[in-house]
């Protein structure tokens, strides 16, 4: 089991990111906080890491925080919820917002996301509520951190930042249609795709 890597970020993709470890280029899928919090290509990062090995493919999958990996892992416990869903969960909704729904029993903001029908949410509620209350109601803060300023997208230009978000969000599940209404409904001259991105799935799960 691959439990952690340190290496320089290479490539970034959202949900994908290349990660050089000593030479070797290792591929992960990680959730859009991941993105949100990375240092510039070619600089060190550290993720929390999670193998899931099937019989076509190793698939690794990245994360920033330790808790935020071991939600990942309760995740997949659920019936009827893979590697796939559970990234979109944690692409779609702060990590501290996402426990505090199963806590509370928010069943109306979990159907939001996509892939999340009412049954699934309820699922979701039912399973890992006694497992939340006692592993991870501390180990996230009570709200999450200020929003990075925004960066100016230079040289790419609007137009592929906005292609590049609606290529993420449809990659996590969203419909085409749905995603550039969501990434047209936030676009700004001056912004990142990662901030787009933060502000097109806020909209969709608000406060």
């Amino acid at each position: 089991m691959i439990g952690r890597l340190k290496g320089v970020v290479l490539e970034r993709r959202p949900p994908h990111l290349l990660l050089d470890v000593g030479g070797v280029g290792y591929e992960l899928e990680a959730p859009l906080s991941v993105f949100f919090d990375l240092p510039a290509d070619g600089e060190a990062v550290e993720l929390h890491t999670h193998l899931v090995v099937r019989e076509d493919a190793h698939l690794l999958f990245g994360f920033r925080q330790r808790a935020e990996r071991d939600l990942f892992r309760t995740l997949i416990r659920v019936s009827g919820v893979g590697p796939k869903l559970a990234l979109t969960l944690l692409s779609g909704i702060e990590a501290p917002r996402f426990v505090r729904c199963v806590q509370e029993g928010d069943v109306a903001t979990l159907t939001r996301l996509p892939g999340v029908g009412k049954k699934t949410a309820e699922r979701l509620v039912v399973e890992m509520r006694d497992r939340i209350a006692t592993a991870f109601a501390d180990a996230f803060p009570a709200e999450p951190g200020a929003e990075p300023a925004p960066s100016h997208p230079g040289a790419e230009g609007v137009a592929r930042i906005a292609e590049e978000a609606e290529g993420a969000l449809v990659a996590l599940g969203y419909r085409p249609a749905e995603a550039a209404r969501m990434v047209g409904a936030v676009l700004e001259d001056g912004l990142s795709t990662e901030e787009v991105l933060r502000r097109a799935l806020r909209g969709v799960v608000a406060p």
